[in-house]
């Protein structure tokens, strides 16, 4: 299952060259600088568990400073008043670069998050260069609009930037959920802070240089770099912060939310956990669907929040299916990112690795079968074989908790009310996925699951013009597409009385 490629730094060599590490300090009012108590902490290649090297450790002091150069930057410097297709051509200039070191960045991901090299190369970094391109077509476009009032009075709305944003990103999309934050706020003229997760911000850093290569103004955007439970709960605290974007697990959330209530009340908006349902029926294309049950919980090693981790399939095909999918999982190649062969990569670092694995035994015990998988591939690094499990019922943990990792629960059902009933049972209600070639079915499932988006027939059909988010407690507000350039934009009213009105 897991080939030749295990995790070893001599295999990687013969795949790739290994990235040169060019930037480790905090990027403040567009200088690199060292944090202010001079401290650093260890960034872990997860294909090996070794050190790739020591990045500066921000705290509250360097967050303060970075919000400082934020606000001079949105109170008094160009970026909010230039016209926006001023702001939208130094966006391109940023794309252009951004395209230019495809490959380096794609390096600096893999190395630090473990992810697939070449699908990096040729998806994940091009996205983001595109991302970029759609909000810098959008940042001459921010119009309010005219009012048909009730009474003799003219009112008009305009829309404005929020203000100064905290961005809190996570570690699974370290490229790709920072732009979905920062290519809207930069084309709506806001300031920012970017925190990125402690175990990848290697490429944040590389692109805070880009930004200022491309003219993006000083303290317009700020990366500050260290631990949540500091540098992110200063994000989320401070007083002169407008608003905070945060994409991780619901329980931070809760904590971001009720910081910035105990603040000063700044919006929120979050995109958090989910334990997402595919629900498969009797006329689907067994093959097509076992291929695409295994994309929904093994692409990016199943850490992805949208992963669907509870596979509910119809009973007239439940056993071929289950056939299949140990044939295709036992098939699938773990290994180093940079194999060109690998399908699936080491876990983010050793904490999630345990977690995983934890989960699994509890599985075990909780009386679901392991039909394949269940444990970790090589000596080093922290790579861990495709998992499904059947008989599972769903009130086990690993039916309700999200793993956030590479393990699939497998259930039968028996009618399509069933299937939704099962499919919401749960807290989450970030995505869904059917599988069916019956458009009544379709049409009836996707109306009555609550969740931000469903895919029929398809899994992680993502698009920037697509708004994309949560119900229930995956969250709450919209990234991609014209609501995720809205949410970092204020809209005020303006109202005059008419000529002769009673209001003169």
């Amino acid at each position: 299952m897991a080939g030749d490629s295990n995790g070893s730094s001599a295999a990687s060599e013969s795949f790739v060259k290994m990235p040169t590490i060019k930037f480790t300090k905090l990027f403040i009012n567009g200088e690199f600088v060292d944090s202010i108590s001079g401290k650093t902490f260890e960034t872990i290649d997860p294909r090996t568990g070794e050190v790739i090297t020591r990045v500066a450790e921000g705290d509250k002091e360097d967050v303060d400073l970075a919000v400082k150069a934020a606000r001079a930057a949105f109170d008094h410097g160009p970026w909010p008043r230039l016209p926006g297709a001023e702001r939208g051509a130094i966006m391109l200039k940023f794309a252009d670069l951004i395209d230019e070191h495809t490959e380096e960045l794609a390096k600096l991901d893999t190395v630090d998050a473990g992810k697939l090299f070449g699908f990096g190369k040729a998806v994940d970094i091009p996205q983001v260069a595109h991302m970029v391109r759609y909000y810098a077509g959008a940042a001459d476009k921010i119009h309010g609009e005219v009012l048909k009032m009730s009474r003799e009075l003219q009112g008009y709305t305009l829309l404005e930037p929020i203000g100064v944003v905290g961005h809190i990103i996570p570690w699974n999309f370290p490229s790709s959920l920072l732009f979905a934050k920062v290519a809207p706020t930069l084309a709506a003229g806001c300031t920012m802070v970017v925190k990125p997760a402690e175990q990848t911000p290697l490429s944040a850093l590389y692109y805070a240089h880009l930004a200022k290569l491309a003219g993006v103004p000083d303290g317009v955007l700020n990366v500050i770099t260290g631990f949540g439970k500091t540098a992110g709960a200063a994000v989320t605290h401070h007083m002169d912060i407008d608003k905070v974007s945060f994409t991780g697990s619901t329980d931070v959330g809760r904590e971001v939310m009720q910081a910035a209530a105990k603040s000063n009340l700044k919006a929120v908006s979050l995109e958090l956990g989910g334990k997402s349902p595919l629900l498969i029926f009797d006329d689907a294309d067994v093959d097509k669907a076992a291929d695409l049950a295994l994309l929904g919980i093994l692409y990016n090693k199943g850490e992805i929040c949208v992963a669907s981790s509870r596979v509910f399939v119809q009973e007239g095909i439940y056993d071929e299916l289950v056939k299949k999918l140990q044939l295709k999982a036992k098939d699938w190649v773990v290994g180093d990112p940079f194999d060109p062969n690998v399908r699936q990569g080491p876990q983010v670092d050793k904490k999630q690795f345990e977690k995983i694995l934890t989960y699994i035994e509890h599985g075990k015990r909780e009386g679901a079968t392991l039909l394949t998988g269940g444990k970790p591939v090589g000596k080093k690094g922290y790579y861990i074989e495709p998992t499904v499990f059947t008989d599972v019922k769903d009130d086990m943990l690993i039916a309700k908790d999200e793993i956030f990792g590479p393990v699939m629960s497998l259930m039968k059902f028996k009618t399509i009310e069933e299937g939704i009933a099962r499919a919401n049972n749960t807290k989450y209600g970030l995505a869904a996925g059917i599988v069916t070639k019956n458009i009544d079915v379709a049409n009836t499932v996707s109306r009555s699951i609550r969740a931000g988006i469903i895919w029929i027939n398809c899994y992680f059909a993502f698009d920037r013009d697509c708004p994309y988010g949560g119900y229930k407690m995956s969250g709450f507000g919209r990234d991609f597409g014209m609501q995720g350039l809205h949410k970092y934009l204020h809209t005020k009213s303006v109202v005059t009385p008419i000529y002769n009105s009673p209001w003169l």
